[in-house]
């Protein structure tokens, strides 16, 4: 559970958002899980954040499903548990190399696009929802190209032609069909991007491209340079170039081997993802394959080329509009945490295992909850004042929630005492008093207790 080991660089990060005050984010955004390859996707005002997935004794690469996340501010993100998996694609032969992802919409459409090593090829899922089910429509391969058969990118211009880039350690593209789920040609070098034998290329491209269009410019960014990779990109005035190498979005740094680009404008911003090992390296001084999501805001200079930013660790998103408390919050809507893992769990109208009946609820949780844990909420808007709190847990040994403000040890504004145990499979209702407060505050729900507490399912306060 890789949350349970945020303790004291956690703090120092804590202590730093809190000098520069409330609605702030910081980096990993996500830290209930171990997450990689971020493939951000804007749809209809909110951030579908699909991304790879390092299991948690992961000592190399251990990716068995892909991962969904969703936010509305940049701040908070919303844990939606795995939206696809290996087991999706029949024609797989294994049950590891669940490697970079990127999701697209197009005509109502989502199509998931996802690699598999050692010359699989590279799959496709369909969707009528970002949030799935997926399902595979060629159940086959859509690229089999060979060992370089990795880390895909799907771009639609504006003349309706799709195109999918690929590539370790040169670049492809193929043009796709307008039905996604075929292409139009046999696969293609990007030409400015080929290695001349014994030489680096002047784009020192790696892997994991990630391509865009901006006031009419094509951009493609990359990890770049290994090892460690930082994130280059190039510019052209077409899809599929001469492109210009024009430098580092972000320069590799020592604490983190790898990286993968993805990028986005949102509500007038734009954003770069990608990600360190800073969770992993709480508890470990050797390297593993357990990767934690970053994002940081893009700056674009007059001539379209991209302002260099610093490393993860030192940057900090203002969040986007405010938390409503007085609607049911997912409790795995986190801003940061520590301690915690988060589950899907279903509960059956009966326990027989041959005949369950129906399902009576599906429910992501936070889970794995012990003394100290915490989860922090950025930017809650208490415009009509508050009365009381309801959550929704299932109890396990019991324990307390205390609510504090604006710091993890800053006003308690109530406290909920689970005094209920043995009741893990039941999810139940709680109710206390809160002391009244108004405007935009941070929340920490802290916990407190012996042994495994609770699950924790929704939250949701009174107003005055």
């Amino acid at each position: 559970m890789p949350g349970k080991f945020l303790n004291l660089k956690g703090c120092l990060v804590a202590v730093l958002v809190a000098l520069v005050g409330a609605g702030n984010a910081q980096n990993p955004i996500i830290q209930t899980k171990y997450t990689a390859d971020p493939a951000p996707l804007v749809y209809n005002d909110t951030v579908f954040l699909y991304t790879s997935h390092d299991e948690d004794d992961a000592f190399g690469f251990k990716m068995q499903d892909w991962l969904l996340y969703t936010s509305t501010d940049m701040v908070n993100w919303t844990d939606h548990g795995v939206v696809a998996s290996l087991k999706d694609f029949k024609w797989v032969p294994y049950d590891n190399g669940a490697w970079a992802p990127q999701c697209i919409e197009r005509d109502g459409q989502f199509y998931l696009y996802c690699p598999m090593p050692n010359g699989i090829g590279i799959g496709v899922l369909v969707a009528d929802s970002p949030y799935g089910p997926f399902t595979d429509p060629i159940e086959k391969a859509l690229i089999k190209n060979g060992p370089q058969d990795i880390d895909p990118s799907v771009f639609i211009d504006d003349d309706g032609q799709a195109y999918l880039y690929w590539g370790n350690p040169e670049l492809w593209y193929v043009k796709l069909n307008e039905d996604m789920i075929s292409v139009e040609a046999e696969p293609k070098r990007m030409a400015d991007f080929v290695k001349e034998k014994g030489e680096t290329d002047a784009f020192h491209y790696q892997e994991g491209p990630w391509a865009w269009k901006r006031n009419g410019k094509y951009y493609m960014a990359y990890a770049s340079t290994c090892c460690p990779e930082g994130i280059g990109y190039a510019m052209s005035n077409s899809s599929t170039g001469p492109w210009a190498f024009k430098g580092m979005i972000m320069e590799g740094d020592q604490r983190s081997s790898g990286n993968h680009p993805g990028i986005i404008d949102y509500k007038g911003k734009s954003y770069v993802f990608g990600f360190n090992y800073d969770i992993l390296k709480q508890t470990m001084s050797k390297h593993y394959e357990r990767r934690s999501i970053c994002v940081t805001k893009i700056v674009y200079d007059k001539d379209g080329t991209i302002i260099k930013l610093p490393w993860w660790d030192e940057t900090i998103n203002t969040q986007i509009g405010t938390l409503n408390p007085y609607i049911k919050n997912e409790a795995e809507t986190i801003a940061f945490s520590e301690g915690l893992n988060t589950k899907k769990v279903i509960e059956w109208e009966r326990n027989v295992s041959w005949n369950r009946g129906k399902k009576i609820a599906e429910r992501m949780i936070v889970t794995s909850i012990h003394n100290g844990d915490y989860i922090k909420v950025r930017g809650v808007d208490f415009s009509k004042g508050i009365s009381s709190v309801q959550v929704c847990v299932a109890a396990l040994y019991g324990g307390k929630i205390e609510i504090h403000s604006d710091k993890i040890d800053g006003s308690v504004l109530g406290l909920v005492d689970i005094t209920a145990s043995a009741e893990g499979d039941i999810y139940k209702t709680a109710t206390a008093p809160v002391k009244n407060i108004k405007g935009v505050h941070d929340l920490y729900f802290v916990f407190k207790g012996e042994k495994d507490l609770f699950n924790f399912d929704w939250w949701k306060f009174n107003d005055k």
